[in-house]
């Protein structure tokens, strides 16, 4: 049982930067596809980020590009999100998700596990 647990959040102001990170427990990061979503209040859980589980392949939300970085430390098995230009549409729950030996679509219905989410407020 794959246990992942978000870092990172909170409140910065429009242009500031964030780097929040996946922490896994009981598995291989190396091994796993791993996306990051994101809920605003109201509205539907949304698509960010994500890579293939060899990081052949990164994706990317068309409203993220540019700004956002997707990376992996398999040593310390934690992903990151580097959010630069942030802007306060980007604020949000903040969720990992991964699959083993998944190819890291931005379906959520592909991840197996996810963590608890951690909160980015972006103020105007």
């Amino acid at each position: 049982q794959v246990q992942l647990v978000e870092s990172g959040g909170g409140l910065v102001q429009a242009g500031g930067s964030l780097r929040l990170s996946c922490a896994a427990s009981g598995g291989t990061f190396s091994n796993y596809a791993v996306g990051w979503f994101r809920q605003a209040p109201g509205k539907e859980r949304e698509f960010v980020a994500s890579f293939m589980w060899n990081g052949v392949f990164t994706y990317y939300a068309d409203s993220v590009k540019g700004r956002f970085t997707i990376s992996r430390d398999n040593a310390k098995n934690t992903v990151y999100l580097q959010m630069n230009s942030l802007e306060p549409e980007d604020t949000a729950v903040y969720y990992c998700a991964t699959k083993l030996w998944g190819t890291g679509r931005a379906q959520a219905t592909q991840y197996d596990y996810w963590g608890q989410g951690t909160q980015v407020t972006v103020s105007s």
